[in-house]
């Protein structure tokens, strides 16, 4: 469950970086009981806006702006195009597991792509596979060439950049033009909310004593947020962790930064907390911990999100098999995937 929860972490902290982004998320797995073998969804600007599995079985709305922008039909047919690559996806999964010499256990495959628009003006995008939680298989789309992670991915590489090469443009076109296209439409839809400002809630939290003390930043949107931790008045970053951004429910933030203090360091200096969203900061003092600690209540809320996460957002793409290895959608077929761009 963990190595699935693992790389849409890292596609929300990828867009955190940028100004507007609209990102897709597909995940194949097996090997985990009572869990989708396939999901999608689709987000922007960190908001969830659709999602489907294969229990479902029909691509719903998540983001209640997206309803009146888009024609009565969208969910029937992003559903059909979304049921037409469960199966080819999941044959996917045994191809890598017979390339890792794996058998049983949990596996999961996964695709990340998107968009970026920047206040300038400026895109960018990207468009990477992964497999069991680690990088696989990524598009450079300025050269139309593959960056394999590891060795099991130069097979897939090496025929991509042969045979395959127009997978390749095609993916450079949508990125570049298509989807910038969109995320602008999604953009306009969702104006009020996604211009939203919404101030974070930040409370200084400790399991322990002994343990690390977390500083944590709740409800705030837009995503963009500062954590600094401060002794004496100057900035400090020694024993700090940093934690992922992570949505809440409600389609706000959270995100935490602990520290480790010492009860000497803790009697002989002032550590606080601050945390700066859109303009507005925010100064959290840490008081004696000489007296009982109350239990922590940040740790509830981070498996919360990743709930969050497992049940509506992480998801998986297809790439069709052909032989002994992986290969783009077949000509017979491509109008699955061209369909389900256009629709977004």
């Amino acid at each position: 469950m963990m190595k699935v929860l693992v790389i849409f972490v890292l596609g929300i902290h990828l867009i955190s970086a940028a100004t507007h982004t609209l990102q897709y998320f597909y995940t194949g797995t097996s090997g985990i009981g009572n869990f989708p073998e396939f999901m999608t969804a689709g987000v922007v600007d960190g908001q969830q806006i659709d999602y489907y599995d294969s229990v479902i079985r029909k691509a719903v709305q998540k983001a209640e702006w997206i309803s009146g922008a888009v024609d009565p039909d969208y969910w029937n047919r992003n559903t059909q195009i979304y049921a037409g690559n469960e199966a080819p996806f999941k044959n996917n999964i045994d191809i890598l597991k017979s390339r890792f010499n794996q058998t049983g256990g949990v596996h999961s495959f996964q695709l990340m792509y998107g968009c970026y628009l920047d206040d300038d003006g400026s895109t960018r995008g990207f468009y990477q596979y992964g497999y069991d939680g680690d990088d696989f298989l990524s598009l450079d789309k300025s050269t139309l060439s593959w960056t394999a992670a590891n060795p099991e991915a130069v097979i897939t590489k090496i025929k991509w950049e042969t045979k395959e090469r127009d997978f390749a443009e095609y993916w450079k076109g949508y990125l570049e033009n298509t989807c910038i296209e969109w995320l602008k439409k999604y953009m306009g839809y969702g104006k009020d909310t996604l211009e939203r400002k919404v101030s974070p809630q930040v409370s200084l939290l400790q399991k322990d004593p002994s343990s690390p003390v977390a500083c944590h930043a709740t409800g705030f949107y837009p995503q963009g947020i500062t954590i600094t931790w401060m002794k004496n008045g100057q900035e400090h970053h020694e024993d700090v962790d940093l934690g992922e951004l992570l949505p809440n429910e409600d389609g706000t933030f959270q995100k935490t930064s602990s520290i480790r203090v010492t009860p000497d360091e803790w009697k002989n200096n002032e550590f606080s907390c601050v945390v700066e969203h859109q303009g507005k900061t925010i100064r959290e003092i840490l008081t004696d911990n000489s007296s009982d600690s109350v239990p922590i209540t940040i740790i509830v809320g981070v498996v919360a999100a990743l709930i969050l996460l497992i049940v509506s957002g992480v998801v998986g793409f297809v790439v069709y098999r052909r032989k002994k290895g992986f290969k783009p959608v077949p000509q017979n077929r491509k109008f699955l995937i061209i369909s389900f761009i256009i629709t977004h």
